[in-house]
């Protein structure tokens, strides 16, 4: 329930006016992560994805996001070093705002950027102006810049890999249709306990590894054997490479849902953190590092990221999707298998991974295995040169909005 006194204070208001800009700018931009493979493969149209986005993102922020959002994004600063209230509140305020400014110009020109980079530019820019450079978790910065680096490139071996195993052991194969019905079960049963795993530990926030390998085996040998079954029995088009293309744009539509279900879990937290935040200063005074989230506030998140995909997610899907290299089916899921299995492996040996930067690094891999001329390097320069800035730009925006807000306050 909502509480009726809440919405007498402006600066509450203000903060959910803020935080549904930034799910909205959250949706806009990271819509590519989900979608633009399946749509650049042309496994499903640009009006489908954004649909099946819209109502998967929604879906996995209502009813997966986390009941308790760190308030201070990943500890990025020492909250303790903030004493009084209204400096949450005025740096929530301009942590939302920079990080949705910088979000929509970066959506403007199709830049594929992370939101989590985004909002702890944010929170960095206006923690410097408050407290200095001593309220920084510096270490914390580390992982985010070694980000920027390990992301794409784990993402691109990684998919360089699975699509050339994919091409040498089907697509290259003497009898293409007869290779996929023995191989395809397998790469399908694969992403499966990836996927299944994933969903347990991303979507469901477990934490027993043991747990997570059950949903992991469960899923991927359930998925096996109804592959198999199905591929066996099927005659295929006489043409083998149309033939074997078809077998992968149905695993690829699936995968694709699972990711943006998983979005809308994880990165909610970046539009509602803060605001959560100055919801613990309006109802129980100064915030502490953990605070629970109303239902209502997932929703206001969920709703954000939705309408963000539906009006503007097509602008970074089609750089991601149709820009930095032409896509086909087994390319597209070689791509999402491989970004899901990274952040798979990263998020359990607790390595910083940035879940845009792997996409996009995959998709660069999975040019690569086609040779250096099938990636539009103009296209990747800007995306390279989009992720570096993120950060500092939010910071310096964050700070110059925090501190008008204090001038005002």
């Amino acid at each position: 329930m909502i509480d009726i006194a809440l919405l007498t204070n402006p600066w509450f208001l203000i903060t959910i006016v803020v935080g549904l800009s930034m799910a909205w700018a959250i949706g806009a931009n990271d819509a590519a992560n989900s979608m633009s493979t399946a749509v650049g493969a042309r496994a499903i149209t640009p009006k489908q994805a954004v649909l099946i986005a819209a109502v998967l993102e929604f879906t996995g922020a209502y009813f997966f996001g986390k009941s308790v959002t760190e308030t201070i994004r990943k500890g990025i600063i020492d909250p303790s070093m903030i004493s009084e209230p209204n400096v949450l509140i005025y740096g929530s305020i301009a942590a939302l705002l920079a990080a949705t400014l910088w979000l929509l110009i970066a959506t403007k020109f199709g830049l594929p950027v992370s939101t989590t980079h985004s909002i702890i530019g944010g929170i960095v820019g206006y923690g410097i102006v408050y407290a200095g450079f001593g309220i920084v978790n510096w270490g914390k910065m580390t992982q985010v810049v070694l980000s920027w680096f390990l992301s794409p490139v784990f993402g691109a071996i990684m998919a360089y890999v699975v699509f050339r195993t994919i091409r040498k052991s089907i697509l290259m194969s003497k009898d293409p249709i007869k290779s996929a019905k023995r191989y395809a079960p397998v790469w399908i049963g694969l992403a499966f306990v990836v996927i299944g795993t994933m969903f347990y530990i991303k979507t469901l926030h477990g934490k027993d590894i043991i747990t997570a390998l059950k949903y992991g085996v469960l899923a991927g040998f359930s998925a096996f054997l109804i592959s198999f079954f199905l591929l066996r029995n099927h005659v295929l088009t006489k043409d083998p490479y149309l033939a074997v293309e078809g077998i992968f744009k149905k695993v690829q539509v699936l995968t694709s849902c699972y990711v943006a279900l998983s979005h809308g879990a994880n990165d909610v937290a970046n539009a509602i953190g803060p605001v959560a935040a100055v919801y613990a200063v309006a109802t129980m005074g100064l915030a502490g590092m953990k605070v629970p989230v109303p239902k209502w506030i997932l929703a206001m998140g969920g709703l954000g990221i939705a309408v963000g995909v539906a009006t503007w997610g097509y602008k970074v899907m089609e750089t991601v999707g149709k820009r930095i290299t032409e896509l086909t089916n087994t390319r597209g899921f070689s791509i999402d298998f491989a970004a899901a299995t990274t952040v798979l492996i990263a998020s359990r040996l607790g390595m910083p991974i940035s879940t845009t930067h792997t996409v996009v690094g995959a998709v660069i891999g999975v040019g690569l295995a086609r040779g250096v001329k099938a990636i539009n390097k103009n296209v990747v320069r800007d995306i390279i040169i989009s992720w570096f800035i993120t950060v500092p730009i939010a910071a310096i925006i964050s700070a110059i909005i925090f501190k008008i807000l204090m001038f005002m306050g």
